[in-house]
């Protein structure tokens, strides 16, 4: 790297640092100033914010090492949530809003009364706080390291006095961190040099994000987004030129490919957008990826993603947010990874010496290679600037997030309300969430020190969220819904996912998840039955104070006949605008992607009918679904 790589590193990090000075003094009024910004943001702004998280530094690598493996065709296991954030934002972003809540976890108890709902927040700020978000994280920190080894090289810039040490510390704690893997024969000096990269990056996001809250960290988030597009597109431009263009690219995998490639793959199959000429597209895949929407820990944008919607100004804004997350999420940086995950297949074609589980990592790494060998000065710190800002934007969310289940949920709740039987002072409890930032990130950590690769850790903590989804979904639209439902459901995920780990291999992920998924729901519908429905009295107030769509007449009609009435016909026009949008996403999806990889069309059909014809659609339904997602009921 050359110094104008460094300083625009550097303008960067004094931005951030900058931002979250900035707005200490309004982080610091409240929680809800400091973990929802107010409620003040603007619906393009947390939707993009939303974006940035998920626009992290590890999520390139991973859908490089899934093309390679798997094809196109096996991104559509992130493509498929795109209907998760629409549902999020056309069903339910208005009434995550009216709820009132700071956290997913709180609304439990708006929803659900008596102890079995307590006991339900304390669990939910436990498993969604601490265990799904810290192994998130750390799969985030582990591809953190990927990116920094082959640019941050501090064993050549600190004096031997300060570096040695660090070797020593990471010889102690035996636990190698390197590309190269554990058998390399500096893997101690690499170890010791990523170590020192994760902190400081880990300084600098924390130094901000607990310093101004939701409001530097989404601040930050849409300059950082920013940057990674303009850099990834950079990126993508200079790995298609170095093929040779968009048409050699395709011509060069059909020859580099024509005797198959990773684990047998075929040219056709790393290229094709749909089943009939993907790879391993069996009934049990496509019935995963038609229910993963559902079945996954954030069917109803529990998480980061509701505390978005919670922060925005009015319903509007909330539901804006999540129509810009999925445009920008699912369409637009996906046909800008997708030409380098293909170049990249082709100027670093893969070691097939490697076990399935080896060569996964390794083509998350060629990524980081491409960086390295193809960009110029300039253009390389405007990436890597783009995937650090990447990274802090995931980190700072994570961060964020899971010290609100801390402070709200754990802390305030249990800690002073329910044992000390007081209310905790402003001022405690912002140095609680500040403090809990710096616990969370000791624990990913220790999680991503025993990672192999981000592949790993996504499909397990997938697994383990499997069981939450309908429940999560049924709590918003079925009043019958109870505490001890989604107590079941949650029970039976923590005993199955670890046994199914076990039982099943990694080729049969999908018939992992549907197990999890189905065998949860069956607990949770059960104990619905058992249990009923929770007092009338709870369920009231929370019909009066969220006003959800669905199946609520019982409950709604006492309070607003029109509106319970209404409900089943309001939740059809939602679910209306979610369909034709998803219509508008994926043929936008399929049919720019189509054209840029050289993809193959369905049987029998040209390519450019099969282009033309998705575009077509998409610009057809689009006024349908604005109308039927934004219009009065």
């Amino acid at each position: 790297m050359r110094l104008l790589d460094w300083l625009i590193v550097l303008a960067f990090v004094v931005y951030a640092v900058g931002v979250g000075l900035r707005h200490r003094r309004q982080a610091s009024r409240s929680l809800e100033e400091y973990f929802l910004a107010g409620r003040s943001l603007s619906g393009w702004k947390a939707g993009l914010s939303m974006a940035a998280t998920q626009y992290g530094a590890d999520t390139p690598l991973l859908v490089t090492g899934i093309v390679a493996v798997s094809g196109v065709f096996g991104v559509w296991q992130f493509w498929i949530y795109g209907l998760t954030f629409l549902f999020m934002g056309f069903v339910l972003a208005g009434a995550w809003r009216r709820a009132g809540v700071v956290t997913d976890a709180e609304l439990t108890e708006v929803r659900y009364g008596g102890p079995p709902a307590a006991v339900l927040r304390g669990v939910k700020a436990i498993y969604q706080g601490t265990i799904i978000n810290c192994v998130s994280l750390a799969w985030v920190l582990f591809a953190a390291a990927k990116v920094a080894e082959p640019f941050l090289l501090w064993d050549q810039w600190l004096p031997a006095g300060l570096f040695l040490p660090m070797v020593g510390l990471v010889e102690a704690i035996g636990v190698p961190l390197s590309i190269d893997g554990p058998d390399s024969a500096d893997v101690w000096i690499r170890t010791a040099s990523n170590l020192i990269s994760l902190l400081f990056i880990l300084t600098v996001t924390a130094l901000y994000s607990a310093t101004g809250g939701l409001r530097s960290v989404v601040a930050t988030d849409v300059v950082q987004i920013g940057i990674m597009f303009v850099g990834t597109v950079a990126f993508s431009v200079f790995v298609v030129r170095e093929v040779g263009g968009l048409g050699e690219m395709t011509a060069r995998m059909q020859t580099s490919f024509a005797g198959g490639g990773p684990d047998g793959i075929t040219p056709s199959q790393i290229l094709a957008f749909t089943p009939g000429q993907a790879k391993d597209a069996t009934l049990t895949v496509l019935s995963m990826l038609g229910l993963l929407w559902l079945i996954n820990s954030v069917s109803d944008g529990s998480g980061y993603l509701a505390q978005r919607s919670m922060a925005c100004r009015s319903d509007r804004d909330a539901k804006t947010a999540a129509v810009v997350f999925t445009f920008a999420q699912v369409v637009v940086r996906s046909l800008i990874w997708l030409p380098i995950a293909v170049g990249l297949l082709v100027l670093f074609p893969p070691d097939p010496t490697l076990s399935p589980a080896l060569l996964q990592g390794d083509r998350e790494a060629t990524f980081v290679r491409g960086m390295a060998e193809l960009l110029p000065v300039g253009v390389m710190g405007l990436m890597l600037t783009g995937m650090l800002a990447a990274l802090a934007s995931t980190v700072d969310t994570h961060l964020n997030w899971g010290a609100s289940y801390w402070t709200n949920d754990l802390y305030k709740r249990f800690v002073c309300q329910a044992w000390r039987g007081s209310e905790p002072s402003g001022r405690s409890l912002l140095w609680v969430a500040r403090g809990s930032s710096l616990v969370i990130l000791v624990i990913a950590l220790a999680i991503m020190s025993q990672l192999t690769s981000i592949n790993q850790a996504w499909q397990i903590n997938l697994l383990f969220g499997a069981g939450l989804g309908v429940v999560q979904v049924l709590r918003w639209l079925w009043w019958r819904m109870n505490a001890w439902g989604e107590i079941a459901a949650m029970v039976v995920s923590v005993v199955a996912a670890p046994v199914l780990l076990t039982t099943f291999g990694d080729d049969q992920q999908a018939l992992r998840l549907l197990l999890v998924g189905a065998l949860s729901t069956l607990a949770a519908l059960v104990a619905v039955w058992l249990k009923g429905p929770e007092a009338p009295e709870v369920l009231g107030e929370f019909y009066r104070r969220v006003r959800p769509v669905g199946f609520w007449r019982p409950v709604g009609e006492p309070v607003d006949p029109a509106g319970a009435l209404s409900g089943p016909a309001r939740l059809g026009r939602a679910l209306t605008a979610i369909l034709l949008c998803a219509v508008t996403v994926f043929s936008v999806l399929v049919g720019l992607g189509t054209w840029l990889l050289g993809s193959p069309a369905p049987a029998g059909l040209p390519s450019t009918v099969w282009v033309v014809g998705l575009l077509a659609l998409a610009a057809a339904v689009t006024p349908l679904w604005y109308r039927f997602g934004y219009g009065r009921d």
